[in-house]
This record gives C-alpha cells, sequence and structure tokens, in this order.
C-alpha cells in the first residue's frame, strides 16, 4: 500500500492508498489529519498498515521533514520503504508546468492542480485552495498549469489587522458576516476579509474565463477556510477536500519508486 501525506503550515493531512485503484477519496483505505504540533501522533496512525511505498508533499520547512522521517521510521522493517519528497516539475502527473522556474512551485500547489486536472480532465479551471495562503491557480483544459496568485489566507488577514492596527480587535473568522457593511468593528473586519478572498477568487475567474471565451472555466474550491469563503462567491464552483492527496495519489499511479 502507499502512504501519502500533505504536510502544510497548518496541519498534515495523509491517507493510505492502493496504488492501482483510481486517485479519489473513495477508494482510499484510511485517511486522517494532525495539527502541525501533533505530528509524532501519526507514528501509532500509521503502525498496523503494510506500507511499501510513501509519498510526500512539504511545505513546512526542514523541521517538519525531521519529524516526518521519525514518524515514518518505524515502517523500515527489513525490507526498505521507498520514501520519496515530492517536488514541482516541468511535466508530471499530466500536467506540464509552465513556472519560469518549474520546481519554485511550491508542492502543495502542483499537487493540488494534478489532482484538479485528475479530477475534472479536459477542462478549464481555476483552483483555490484557501488554508494558511490563498493561492488561487489557473489550468488549462490541456494540463497545462498557467500559472496563480498567492495572498494571505483568511485568518493571517485578520491577524494582521488585530497585530498591526492598535485600536482593532482579534476577532473569531466564524463571526456572522451575512451584510456586506457591517454595523460593528469585529464584523467589519470579517466581512472585509471574506470580501477580499472572495473577490481575488472571482477575478481570477473572469481573467481565466477572458482567456478562454469559447469554453467554460470551472472554479474548484479547497482548504481549511473554503467553507467560511464559499458563502460568498457569486460564481459556480465545486467544493473539493483533500486535491494534494489525490494529486500525489495521482503521480503514484504513474510512476515508479525512486529509492
Amino acid at each position: 500500500m502507499l502512504l501519502l501525506v500533505d504536510a502544510g503550515n497548518t496541519r498534515i493531512k495523509w491517507a493510505v492508498v492502493d496504488r492501482s485503484l483510481a486517485p479519489i477519496p473513495d477508494n482510499w483505505h484510511a485517511s486522517g489529519s494532525v495539527a502541525r504540533a501533533d505530528v509524532a501522533q501519526l507514528a501509532q496512525a500509521w503502525r498496523d498498515f503494510k506500507i511499501s511505498r510513501i509519498l510526500l508533499s512539504n511545505v513546512a520547512g526542514a523541521s517538519m521533514r525531521e519529524e516526518l522521517e521519525k514518524a515514518v521510521s518505524h515502517l523500515t522493517g527489513i525490507k526498505p520503504v521507498a520514501m520519496e519528497w515530492f517536488a514541482s516539475a516541468a511535466v508530471l502527473g499530466g500536467v506540464r508546468n509552465q513556472y519560469q522556474n518549474p520546481t519554485q512551485l511550491g508542492s502543495d500547489r502542483f499537487a493540488a492542480v494534478i489532482g484538479a486536472h485528475a479530477l475534472f480532465p479536459n477542462k478549464n479551471l481555476v483552483v483555490a485552495t484557501c488554508g494558511t495562503a490563498t493561492t488561487i491557480d489557473a489550468v488549462n483544459a490541456d494540463g497545462t498549469f498557467v500559472g496563480g496568485m498567492i495572498l494571505p489566507g483568511l485568518g493571517l488577514m485578520a491577524s494582521s489587522l488585530a497585530k498591526n492596527t492598535a485600536q482593532l480587535p482579534e476577532v473569531a473568522l466564524h463571526a456572522n458576516a451575512s451584510q456586506p457593511f457591517a454595523d460593528h468593528t469585529d464584523a467589519a473586519i470579517v466581512s472585509g476579509c471574506l470580501a477580499a478572498q472572495a473577490g481575488a477568487i472571482e477575478r481570477a475567474l473572469a481573467a481565466h474565463a477572458n482567456a478562454h471565451p469559447n469554453d467554460a472555466v470551472s472554479c474548484i474550491l479547497a482548504g481549511g477556510a473554503a467553507d467560511l469563503i464559499a458563502p460568498q462567491l457569486t460564481i459556480a464552483y465545486q467544493r473539493v477536500d483533500n486535491l494534494v492527496l489525490i494529486g500525489l495519489h495521482t503521480v503514484a499511479t504513474q510512476t515508479l519508486p525512486t529509492c
């Protein structure tokens, strides 16, 4: 079986999958997630699975890489387990990367685009992942990754206002933002941050649609803050969880272990 790991800045998500099955969550044997501070718990979660290969995406730095290596060390018995660190490339998983330096693209963004293209082949897509940062990426129907946008995520926007503006309180992002023009400061911060997130996604979709005047463009919405942002959107979208893991599974089904 394959172990797929998506180590982000806030949470570490994982799935145990069969390489021979289609890369969709319905085919996963098990999956889960832990907060970044709880990475040591993963060793217990994985101990009962017979893992023969591990594919990991890590955007949380060198210390997280070390912690993940510790967590999988119990899997390396008599027969070594192939442990691979996923990295962006010029062409991989059915996607052609048009970044000036393809390897500079974040591994999570590339994996998410691969996952979205695998789920929705032959469609022009805008892939919005709403996490610690919000990334909004465009991919053509033929699998060409055009490029994208990066902006502070919903939480970062709100906390930045609280930190850098002395008289503004730090607010809970689940506060009610049903009205665009709030009548108290907490709601005004939430409303403004949500509007900025939704506006960036809608602007990206409009730009990608302008590049494809004769073809439809679909919006794929993912990430932990997606459920807060989704009600603010005035465009159609499809909500998908675990896009990075789906992308990793797609790559794993098409490639052999490198170690």
